[in-house]
């Protein structure tokens, strides 16, 4: 096989000096108009080209890296009096996986426990590359299906205009969960 990055032969998606580049990780943050932060491990412009590949049949290997490097060493240093739910944005299935899915289930710790299908889209839009306004226009109409009363971290792969993180905290607000952030790979105003 060849690394994604540099076309070497390597036994994994990337090869072991490509995937080094990813502990480079500057975390930014970015606080939303209802109060809710979201960090983000990379700017968009660095990981464009893999998190692209969410759409094909690599796209799991490669999330599964870039979560190696992100979530996975957040979670090792994460603290909270209590246990806190990690909940994938939308982690409905596409080509055998779900991208959300496996960054939430990196974030597995004594503290964090990854809860899958709790959290979907009724509106099955596509909002890549759309405008705030069609965001908007669109919304994403979120069910939320688990407990009430609990603290939870939001887990998405981009964050873009902020809208499909801020439903899900609106949605999750009226069953009282505590949203205390959300987690994003990348920040595509970076």
């Amino acid at each position: 096989m060849k690394c994604l990055t540099c076309n070497s032969f390597s036994f994994n998606i990337l090869c072991d000096a490509c995937a080094s580049s990813f502990f480079n990780i500057s975390i930014s943050n970015r606080i939303l108009a209802d109060d809710l932060v979201v960090y983000s491990f990379y700017p968009y412009s660095e990981v464009e080209e893999f998190i692209k590949t969410k759409h094909t049949h690599i796209g799991s290997k490669v999330f599964n890296v870039l979560s190696k490097y992100s979530f996975k060493n957040f979670s090792k240093e994460f603290y909270h009096d209590r246990k806190v739910y990690a909940l994938p944005i939308d982690d409905k299935l596409s080509k055998n996986y779900s991208h959300t899915a496996i960054l939430a289930k990196s974030l597995k710790s004594k503290i964090i426990k990854p809860k899958y299908s709790v959290l979907r889209a009724k509106n099955n839009v596509n909002y890549s590359a759309k405008s705030l306004e069609f965001r908007l226009k669109n919304p994403r109409d979120f069910e939320y299906s688990f407990k009430r009363g609990i603290d939870v971290i939001l887990v998405d792969d981009i964050i873009t205009t902020g809208t499909t993180l801020s439903e899900a905290k609106q949605t999750l607000k009226k069953y009282d969960v505590n949203v205390l952030f959300a987690l994003t790979l990348a920040d595509a105003r970076l």
